[in-house]
């Protein structure tokens, strides 16, 4: 019974989380338009801090923290919020969401190399199989998109390397929640804040960068603040972190194989995406390596 009882702990806010962020990414293709990204950037996790006071509120979770404390969910804030997020908005420019999402399905290689650095958590050989295979795969999409994408070569050239920026600084707070410190204090207390500090940040970025706060009031624009805000971030960080925590930053990276899949899916529903021998092959290829890794690690 405890067995059970723990795999649903695993299982169901692992598929809650693949099933939210799959849809994150077309959602934010449509916030590109009339609000710069890193406005939007800051509305989304404004009203995500928010969000996650009032549960630590319903939750009786107290949102002080000592000053380590403090600086730790700052830290995590600037990593998560503020540059992965940026680079995201932004690499959405130049490709299609589905391809965006697909290179962030190499999460678990920087992940597993940070986990390496920092803890000495051992990578074996058919993880690096795996993992080479999945880069051989993701270049073949890139590759696809670089032909056939409607902007220039070099603003494909220009996503990829935003979308890189953006993955090697998701890698980056996902590996800070296997340090010592951010098991002792409390996990909603420290996404209060680093939601917070990361919104404030965005917002003194965007000030000095694109102006004054500027809003679209067209209804998809707010649902999709409040998606991404409440859906994309109160409810699937906590879960998404608590995972990581439980299985480690490689095992947790299994969402990664996932949600490009789906991510895809939508993408060639909603922005004609257009499927090729070269790109079908690639995201097989990608998801296979993926799933070669994710075993070795798992074993």
């Amino acid at each position: 019974m405890m067995e059970g009882s723990a795999n649903r702990g695993i299982v169901i806010p692992f598929l809650l989380v693949v099933l939210i962020w799959s849809s994150t990414w077309i959602v934010i293709r449509d916030q590109l338009a009339a609000v710069p990204p890193s406005w939007s950037v800051c509305y989304r996790f404004l009203l995500g801090g928010i969000g996650m006071a009032l549960f630590a509120r319903m939750r009786r979770v107290p949102l002080a923290l000592p000053w380590p404390g403090v600086a730790f969910a700052a830290l995590l804030g600037l990593a998560q919020f503020v540059l992965n997020f940026n680079f995201v908005y932004r690499a959405e420019h130049y490709l299609t969401s589905g391809v965006v999402a697909t290179v962030y399905a190499l999460l678990l290689i920087p992940n597993s190399i940070l986990a390496w650095i920092a803890f000495r958590q051992p990578v074996s050989r058919s993880f690096i199989l795996g993992s080479l295979i999945a880069i051989a795969g993701i270049a073949m999409l890139l590759l696809r998109e670089y032909r056939a994408a409607p902007v220039s070569a070099d603003a494909v050239l220009l996503g990829i390397g935003l979308s890189a920026a953006g993955l090697f600084s998701a890698s980056a707070a996902n590996v800070m929640q296997g340090m010592d410190i951010a098991r002792r204090l409390p996990m909603v207390a420290v996404l209060t804040w680093a939601m917070l500090t990361g919104s404030a940040v965005d917002a003194l970025y965007a000030w000095i960068t694109v102006g004054p706060p500027v809003m679209e009031w067209r209804a998809g624009y707010l649902f999709g603040i409040a998606w991404l805000g409440i859906a994309g971030s109160v409810v699937t960080f906590p879960l998404y972190f608590q995972l990581i925590q439980r299985m480690g930053a490689g095992r947790a990276a299994y969402t990664s194989v996932l949600i490009p899949v789906i991510a895809m899916l939508i993408s060639t529903v909603t922005e004609g995406y257009r499927w090729t021998p070269l790109s079908m092959a690639g995201g097989l290829l990608a998801v296979a390596g993926m799933a070669i890794a994710l075993r070795s690690k798992a074993g």
